[in-house]
């Protein structure tokens, strides 16, 4: 079992890698996202798109990269699964729709 975690976090690391996951939305919006899933918070229209335009690869990498940390390890995975989806659903349905006439 320990060999399938280092694999898991070997290619993790790789994704995140090769899309250049982390340098992609900036410090701020990275925060707002954080917040968002793993506290209570909001994610402002800007950081809907940077995080639209990161990607679903990218955004999944980041989250699970944040639940291997030691540090998380006494958070319930459904959930913060469960609100990382529903973090990504909420962007996309923002940054979709149409912006209100002025």
């Amino acid at each position: 079992m320990g060999s399938l975690n280092v694999y898991s976090l070997l290619v993790n690391d790789r994704i995140i890698k090769e899309n250049n996951c982390e340098t992609k939305s900036g410090l701020p919006c990275v925060l707002q996202v954080f917040t968002s899933i793993f506290e209570t918070g909001t994610i402002s229209s800007k950081c809907c798109g940077k995080l639209v335009v990161l990607g679903k690869v990218c955004h999944s990498a980041l989250v699970k990269r944040i639940l291997e940390n030691p540090l998380f390890k006494d958070l319930r995975i459904a959930t913060i699964i469960a609100k990382s989806i529903q973090t990504w659903n909420n962007c996309l349905a923002l940054i979709d729709s149409p912006s209100p006439s002025p």
